[in-house]
């Protein structure tokens, strides 16, 4: 596993979306795939984190977010997934995972000609979201998104 910032509850959610990416049979067959945009369903919910599973069809994209206060990790289950933060690239593999801490910002998009499904997992449980959009001069915040929001 790669990490943006290291802590413990950063590792833990790590371990905790890299578990259920390895039990996928559990949960596989919930996936749909959605021409409209990324298709997404919260798996767990309690006061400590969330899991999200999410899929992506060829083109789909996060668009550049934050996370709020949350920290969070996600595993590519199948696919591969495309994650870009201000300053760099990286390729997201079926089996690899990537973690982060609060405020960290980032696009994450399916490059590929090929679905792909992940698993995120976020605590606290996300309350916030900040969107931002790419410009010459850097990232700009365009929009503030709360739980109701999605």
């Amino acid at each position: 596993m790669t990490t943006a910032t290291i802590s413990s509850t950063t590792s833990r959610l790590g371990e905790i979306a890299r578990s259920l990416a390895d039990r996928s049979e559990e949960w596989l067959h919930r996936v749909r795939l959605s021409a409209d945009g990324r298709w997404y369903e919260r798996l767990h919910h309690d006061d400590d984190h969330e899991v999200w599973l999410i899929s992506w069809l060829p083109g789909q994209s996060t668009g550049f977010h934050d996370h709020g206060d949350s920290e969070g990790a996600f595993t590519v289950v199948l696919g591969s997934l495309e994650e870009r933060a201000p300053g760099r690239t990286r390729t997201v593999d079926s089996g690899d995972s990537w973690a982060f801490g609060p405020d960290y910002v980032h696009d994450v998009r399916n490059v590929t000609d090929a679905p792909a499904v992940s698993v995120h997992v976020y605590s606290p449980p996300l309350s916030t979201m900040r969107r931002f959009e790419e410009t010459p001069d850097g990232l700009v915040e365009v929009a503030v998104e709360q739980t109701e929001d999605w």
